[in-house]
């Protein structure tokens, strides 16, 4: 563990913000179209205290195949590329939400019904959106 001085001695501007140009948010949504995803949105969480990244990209898939699939390429798409593997992931099981957490950007992959069932868009209707 360093000692706080030398933490304290580090150049501020050395930390880059996450942005809708980063590489990962790039290569996510470049990911998603690669394997058909629809309906595409990023939502801009940055300006909201109560958020829990700075983004959530969410999309959706026309059957659990699709799902997996495109899942599974965001993932071995992020590792190959910069080597980051997902905090966490969950919904593989059964394939109708699969969320994917990069702790700054969250992926949520979902299945047209339960997309609109949750309506994640007008839950974060305060965030800014853009769709791809």
């Amino acid at each position: 563990m360093e000692p706080l001085t030398v933490l304290a001695s580090r150049k501020k501007n050395t930390i880059t913000k996450l942005n809708s140009n980063s590489r990962i948010f790039k290569l996510i949504i470049k990911a998603i179209q690669e394997k058909k995803g629809e309906n595409i949105v990023a939502l801009d969480l940055r300006k909201i205290p109560e958020a829990v990244s700075d983004y959530f990209i969410i999309c959706e898939a026309g059957s659990t195949t699709q799902v997996r699939a495109i899942a599974d390429f965001v993932k071995e798409t992020v590792k190959k590329e910069l080597g980051e593997l997902p905090y966490r992931h969950e919904g593989h099981t059964a394939l109708q939400w699969v969320l994917i957490d990069y702790v700054n950007i969250v992926v949520h992959i979902m299945h047209p019904a339960t997309r609109n069932f949750y309506k994640l868009e007008e839950m974060w209707s305060d965030a800014a959106s853009q769709e791809y």
